[in-house]
């Protein structure tokens, strides 16, 4: 928001607001009564930095309020007060030291404040990597379930979404990981052997020999593919037949929802594709295809 000029008034009912950049927040002792009123008053008797928009209360016994403020419009270093909103009061503020977290990253707040009790109608206040000071008031993250195959372990398709997450400009995303247990899906049969599509940790040892597509072993033997339909063409084109065949493709597997899902399916090359509330990104996608994927399914197509 740079130099605007922040509007109060309806922020107290707004869902995953967080001051950026965070410099916007000014974190300040206070020693006054913890009432709206009394906050109110303080406030705008007092003048605050050209870029605050924000400010949190402390005292003495480790209470928290947060205001926004808006200023009055000057060019000036300072500014008066115009106008307070009280967005939280010392029942409904919790305060987080975790160095680990960038106080910039709007999921990393969502996340740690789920995982510190704080609920959809409060407000975590965090003071971050570097000491810098955020929050995130009335932490509500968009829950996006990610469909996906294991192993490799973590998920490689989570894992990545996960990194997406720690830098991209993104409202606030909860990832919801639902995995396909390759073992279990080989464990639904008993061949003679295992052809899978390629070597990965935890397929070395299921009961019978396993071989590796892309390998292209050169003896055909009777075995039960575990594999997508890209797989199978794969299999035409090296022996020139279909075999016995588990599906593992999670756009196959996926079972329907409401949620905001995101998966990944060998069929697809470089684009990506949305049906609904569903987003499927290529087997092999890189870090700029899964953040555009996550920025469908947040709503939030050209933004950042």
């Amino acid at each position: 928001m740079g130099g605007e000029i922040l509007q109060v008034g309806n922020l107290k009912g707004q869902k995953n607001f967080v001051p950026l950049p965070y410099r916007r927040v000014s974190y300040q002792p206070y020693a006054g009564a913890m009432t709206a009123a009394a906050i109110e008053d303080h406030l705008m008797a007092r003048e605050v930095y050209r870029r605050t928009d924000v400010v949190i209360l402390h005292n003495a016994a480790h209470e928290l309020a947060v205001a926004a403020v808006q200023r009055a419009e000057s060019d000036d270093l300072f500014s008066r007060v115009d106008a307070v909103e009280v967005l939280g009061l010392p029942a409904d503020c919790t305060f987080i030291h975790a160095p680990d977290t960038d106080p910039a990253n709007r999921s990393a707040l969502a996340t740690l404040a789920r995982e510190h009790g704080v609920g959809p109608q409060q407000t975590a206040v965090v003071q971050g990597a570097f000491d810098h000071i955020n929050l995130i008031h009335r932490p509500d993250p968009l829950p996006v379930r990610v469909v996906e195959v294991a192993p490799p372990e973590p998920p490689k398709l989570y894992k990545i979404a996960q990194h997406v997450l720690s830098y991209a400009d993104l409202p606030p995303i909860r990832l919801e990981l639902e995995r396909i247990d390759l073992r279990q899906l080989c464990g639904q049969v008993r061949p003679e052997a295992y052809l899978v599509p390629c070597r990965s940790g935890g397929l070395d040892d299921l009961g019978a020999p396993v071989f590796f597509l892309d390998e292209r072993p050169a003896e055909r033997r009777n075995w039960t593919l575990i594999g997508c339909e890209r797989s199978l063409q794969f299999h035409r084109h090296y022996y020139g037949d279909e075999p016995p065949r588990v599906e593992m493709c999670p756009r196959k597997l996926a079972p329907p929802s409401d949620r905001p899902t995101l998966l990944k399916c060998c069929l697809l090359e470089f684009g990506i594709e949305q049906e609904g509330n569903t987003v499927t990104v290529p087997w092999g996608a890189d870090l700029p295809m899964v953040e555009q994927a996550l920025r469908l399914l947040s709503g939030s197509a050209g933004h950042g």
